[in-house]
């Protein structure tokens, strides 16, 4: 059995490292530092500093720095007792592979060592270490003290015990799982920003836009919906009546239209059904009309909030 997850080894302090060591603050963990940069401990502290009162409002909870913060000046000082550690080194895979094998010769053998890569491979990252099957990605969002989303990727040789224990720790510090069912370069939420950056810098690169218009072309269309429903649920609602089964239909032809320099795999009748299951599963069993009602509600109220907000 997995034993609480209470002590916090923190590797990295730039943003992401930075922003999981404020998450854990105000989950009342006790954390343990290191960077081998002392310029970072500065950024680190001006942080907390300039967070400190906005986040005391959103957890409803208050900080102890001196209590629950130690500075360490080496790997091993920080890890030896932790329960789990979060790694958050630049996005260089020997780097990576190295500082996670420096990690694993320090620490408990029941601990759990967990990356912030934002695409690298963890079957690659625990190649070398010191009892792999406790390795896995755990991927946030920035600002990590604010987004939920981790993406929680396990290699080839991580033990499921490590995955579940991983997830409840997560889930209990407020962040929304993603437990990805086999790993693949960038994950899932990469992948996906990184095909619009790509289209992005095509359209830019041949002069058809300039990047305030792009921006606005989330802005004020598809990433108000996508920030309640996402893409499925959108396209489930813009086939009417008959959800997705419509919707397919009517805009498969699209796809062989050169309206992205994205080439789309054919709509075979088993992806059809992989994606007629899948949103007819999420919508949970509500109507179109109550789901339309929910969106427009939740559409008028984030229109307020993007008024207010916009730079």
């Amino acid at each position: 059995m997995q034993s609480p997850i209470n002590k916090i080894a923190v590797v990295g302090t730039g943003v992401i490292g930075t922003g999981w060591i404020i998450r854990f603050l105000f989950n009342n963990k006790q954390i343990k530092v290191y960077d081998p940069s002392d310029k970072q401990k500065k950024f680190l502290l001006d942080e907390i500093k300039r967070t400190k009162q906005l986040l005391k409002k959103f957890y409803k909870k208050k900080i102890n720095i001196d209590n629950q913060l130690k500075f360490c000046s080496s790997i091993k000082e920080a890890v030896s007792d932790a329960d789990l550690i979060q790694e958050n080194a630049p996005e260089n895979e020997k780097l990576k592979i190295r500082i996670i094998t420096e990690i694993s010769l320090h620490t408990k053998k029941s601990s759990i060592i967990a990356s912030s890569s934002s695409g690298l491979l963890p079957s690659k990252i625990q190649s070398k270490a010191k009892h792999p099957e406790r390795i896995l990605i755990a991927h946030p969002f920035n600002p990590v003290y604010l987004l939920p989303l981790v993406e929680i990727v396990p290699g080839k040789k991580t033990a499921k015990v490590n995955v579940v224990a991983a997830n409840k720790f997560y889930t209990k510090i407020g962040m929304k799982t993603l437990i990805l069912k086999k790993e693949l370069p960038g994950y899932l939420s990469d992948r996906l920003q990184e095909s619009m950056w790509r289209e992005s810098l095509h359209i830019i690169n041949e002069g058809f836009a300039s990047t305030k218009d792009l921006d606005e072309a989330i802005i004020y269309g598809p990433g108000l919906r996508w920030s309640l429903m996402g893409t499925f649920l959108t396209f489930h609602l813009a086939g009417g009546e008959m959800g997705m089964k419509h919707m397919l239909e009517q805009f498969e032809p699209a796809l062989k239209l050169p309206w992205t320099k994205l080439k789309a795999p054919k709509l075979t009748n088993n992806l059809k059904k992989k994606i007629i299951e899948g949103t007819k599963m999420q919508s949970k069993n509500k109507s179109i009309s109550n789901l339309a009602n929910q969106r427009d509600n939740f559409l008028i109220d984030l229109q307020k909030l993007l008024k207010k907000y916009k730079v």
